[in-house]
């Protein structure tokens, strides 16, 4: 028995050893346990700011941010199982029924069943609703139980945020791409800092590896991005995008890109970058507009500019085109643009407006043979081996050689002079192109227009001049003389083009073999390109368009392929932003004739005679006092107001009359309004003058 006793002793002491340490760790150390446990299952966890949103310059949201909500239930919430859950199943039913009214997804019986599972589970996390939009969220908070509250409903929301581009391919890679674990491109990279705002804080617990708050009292609110407004038209940039888009499903070409920009300011109204995908259509993929290429003959403006500063040539200079062919130091220059050429011997002027490599190149190389240096310094000068400086990022330098270097050779000159060995950026051809337009001075081209903050600007940016003049007033008129001529004298490439235009263009075409891929020059790819600006003699808008079409593709000139993408934008931009209609002017001393059009116009008295005195037009009042409504129509050349009586059961005469009077005045006598069209009443479905009851209903037809 001894063991039996003994062994009873030794099961006791360790059951009361048990009790003791048990008690020791909940009364000595429970605290030190208890923040281990939070340590272990709690910590602070950051919360993102809602980014700023991208707006255009006419106010359209280009990127912006929409906020999600997923819905999760903590069932074991003291309010949900107070008194056995009475109130959660006091709401059951009319919450599954407007659950399943408003999400469509599952029946009413569905949801409550859903509902009840999750209540007799126990589920501290259970997922009721995934991305639910802020609109419905708004609904879901005036639900039965939920609008009681999160402690007594149990309902916990988590805010996530959607970034999304609502006019979808419209400027996409200009705005560009925000990805949380990937490189961001266009204005969402170079605008980040402002945009993304500043990180906040809160404090959660995770149960079941999902992280759910604790208080609010434990949060440090985010602070939301900045908004930027860029100098983008959407309109604009529409216009650009489907000419660009259609020249290139016609034509079947690779990529392309199209440039707008604000003559006056350097503001850039318009990008697109089109690429054609593995599908066969086009989508914004790749700034194309900041990525170098030979610029082909739009770069023959500089070559001239050159010439003429240094006093080497002047137009009218004569240069032997040999037929289109011309050998140097080994290598033979070709005219890659067709032209009507009577005699072989034209001025420099005309060989420019024709685009005959071989006469610039010869006009260049005679020039500077001896000096290459003196060229290339006015190409440092013009800013073409630099970046532009636009406010974007992923502009890639230009490539300029430099005599001396082990890429300059002795045909680095002639081919240069008609824009071969070298390779600037479609950005730089539309700042250069600007400044001419522009009296010289040449603008930083930009995109961030403003920053805002709770819709108030707390930054504007300013134009910002590059250089002064990049040449003098007698070179700038002679190079604008010559980008006119490319478009208006017969003969010119881009004649034919212009012909028609109400409106005159200054501009330059271009057609330049570029290389593709690993096959080289052999695939015999033709990069097209017209840059220039309208209208000629008082310039709005500057327009580079560039276009790299397929291998060996029948269309592929300047003139025919970039040309007509030009002129499209040019059309569009012309009719709506710069056409205005001429006022009439009259001699001192003459008395306008009065025209034949009769007009009848009604409105409130007060108002009608406010207009006419703002306007200074004289007239004849010819009474009728007692009415607050009048007509204005014409009698013998002048106008004529007449009060209009509007009272008792007689319909009164509303043509003439805006829509908001004429439905004041039916209203008013107790008639039922209906209306078709849309301007100034012109007819009415009770005569004026006939009787009506109250409640009748009477139709007004406008114009």
């Amino acid at each position: 028995m001894w063991r039996v006793y003994l062994s009873y002793i030794v099961v006791v002491a360790i059951c009361v050893a048990i009790m003791a340490k048990a008690f020791y760790i909940q009364q000595a150390e429970g605290k030190y346990w208890k923040t281990m446990n939070d340590s272990l299952h709690q910590k602070m966890e950051s919360i993102e700011a809602e980014r700023g949103t991208i707006y255009s310059n006419d106010g359209e949201m280009l990127c912006t941010t929409i906020p999600q909500f997923d819905i999760y239930i903590d069932f074991s919430a003291d309010g949900v199982r107070e008194n056995s859950g009475k109130r959660f199943f006091a709401n059951l039913d009319s919450l599954s029924i407007d659950l399943s009214n408003l999400f469509k997804d599952r029946t009413a019986a569905e949801y409550k069943q859903l509902l009840k599972d999750g209540f007799n589970d126990g589920a501290r996390y259970f997922p009721l609703l995934k991305a639910v939009s802020f609109e419905n969220y708004k609904l879901l908070k005036q639900m039965p139980l939920v609008r009681l509250g999160k402690n007594k409903s149990g309902f916990i929301t988590d805010v996530q945020n959607k970034r999304l581009n609502p006019f979808k391919m419209l400027a996409f890679r200009t705005v560009g791409l925000y990805r949380d674990n990937a490189q961001k491109v266009g204005l969402e990279q170079t605008y980040d800092t402002l945009l993304k705002g500043r990180t906040g804080k809160r404090l959660v617990r995770y149960m079941g590896g999902v992280a759910i708050p604790v208080e609010e009292d434990y949060q440090i609110e985010p602070e939301n991005g900045k908004d930027i407004i860029t100098t983008l038209d959407t309109h604009i940039q529409d216009i650009t995008e489907t000419a660009l888009g259609n020249m290139l499903v016609s034509n079947d070409a690779q990529h392309g890109c199209a440039i707008v920009m604000e003559v006056k300011t350097g503001k850039i109204k318009a990008i697109a970058n089109l690429g054609k995908q593995p599908d066969g259509s086009y989508w914004e993929d790749f700034n194309y507009a900041m990525t170098p290429t030979e610029p082909g003959s739009t770069f023959k403006l500089v070559s001239l500019m050159n010439m003429l500063t240094d006093n080497k040539i002047s137009l009218n200079n004569m240069v032997n085109l040999e037929g289109g062919k011309w050998q140097v130091n080994g290598r033979t220059v070709i005219d890659a643009e067709e032209y009507d050429a009577k005699d072989n011997l034209v001025t420099a002027k005309r060989a420019f407006e024709v685009s005959s490599n071989v006469g610039m190149a010869k006009l260049a190389y005679t020039s500077y043979a001896a000096t290459p240096s003196m060229f290339t310094n006015h190409l440092k000068w013009l800013r073409l081996d630099t970046l532009t400086g636009i406010d974007l990022y992923g502009e890639r330098p230009p490539i300029v050689y430099r005599p001396g270097t082990p890429n300059w050779s002795s045909t680095t000159l002639p081919w240069m002079a008609f824009g071969y060995n070298l390779a600037i950026t479609p950005m730089h051809t539309a700042m250069l192109y600007n400044a001419v337009a522009n009296g010289g001075t040449m603008m930083r081209p930009y995109l961030m227009d403003a920053v805002k903050k709770d819709d108030k600007i707390v930054k504007q940016t300013s134009p910002l001049v590059v250089r002064d003049k990049i040449c003098n007033d007698a070179v700038l008129q002679q190079l604008k003389e010559c980008l006119r001529g490319v478009c208006a004298d017969s003969g010119s490439t881009a004649f034919k083009l212009f012909k028609k235009t109400p409106y005159n263009v200054a501009g330059k075409t271009g057609t330049a073999l570029v290389a593709n891929g690993k096959n080289g020059y052999a695939d015999m790819v033709y990069q097209s390109s017209f840059a220039g600006y309208f209208p000629a003699e008082d310039p709005q808008y500057t327009c580079v368009v560039v276009i790299v079409n397929k291998p060996h593709a029948v269309k592929h000139v300047g003139a025919l392929v970039a040309g007509p993408v030009f002129k499209d934008i040019a059309d569009q931009l012309y009719k709506r932003y710069v056409k205005q209609p001429s006022p009439v002017k009259y001699s001192a001393g003459v008395t306008p004739t009065s025209d034949t059009i009769n007009y009848a116009y009604a409105g409130h008295k007060d108002e009608v005679k406010k207009i006419m005195a703002s306007l200074s037009v004289p007239y004849t009042d010819a009474g009728s006092a007692a009415t607050d409504w009048a007509s204005l129509f014409k009698q013998n050349s002048r106008p004529v107001m007449q009060g209009k009586v509007v009272s008792g059961n007689l319909m009164p005469q509303l043509a003439g009359l805006g829509l908001k009077d004429a439905v004041f005045i039916c209203e008013g006598l107790g008639l039922r309004v209906r209306i078709k069209g849309k301007g100034r009443v012109t007819d009415q479905s009770i005569a004026a003058g006939m009787a009506f009851k109250k409640g009748q209903p009477v139709e007004i037809a406008l114009n």
